[in-house]
């Protein structure tokens, strides 16, 4: 069996978004780190967010390239990918 690759990953958060929050301390528990982008701080990142997902709700986790909202969803999909990230 082919050994997964590591996804490319950015995650928009909003540093007062509930949600983002319980993505972000989901990292912190399974010990990963992965690019943040901040939209609160960073006009740029926040005006990407929109243009690359089509809405501005963080969190969002962009997978090379693809958009995943929803902390649940997320912090699902990160719970299943753990072991490929670094």
């Amino acid at each position: 069996m082919e050994e997964e690759q590591e996804p490319i990953l950015v995650l928009y958060y909003s540093p007062h978004c509930p949600y983002s929050k319980k993505v972000l301390s989901f990292l912190e528990k399974i010990g990963k780190e992965i690019p943040l982008k901040n939209v609160e701080n960073d006009l740029k990142a926040k005006d990407e967010l929109l243009h690359l997902g089509g809405k501005s709700q963080t969190p969002c986790l962009f997978i090379d390239g693809k958009p995943l909202y929803e902390s649940a969803d997320i912090i699902g999909w990160l719970e299943e990918k753990k072991d490929i990230l670094e």
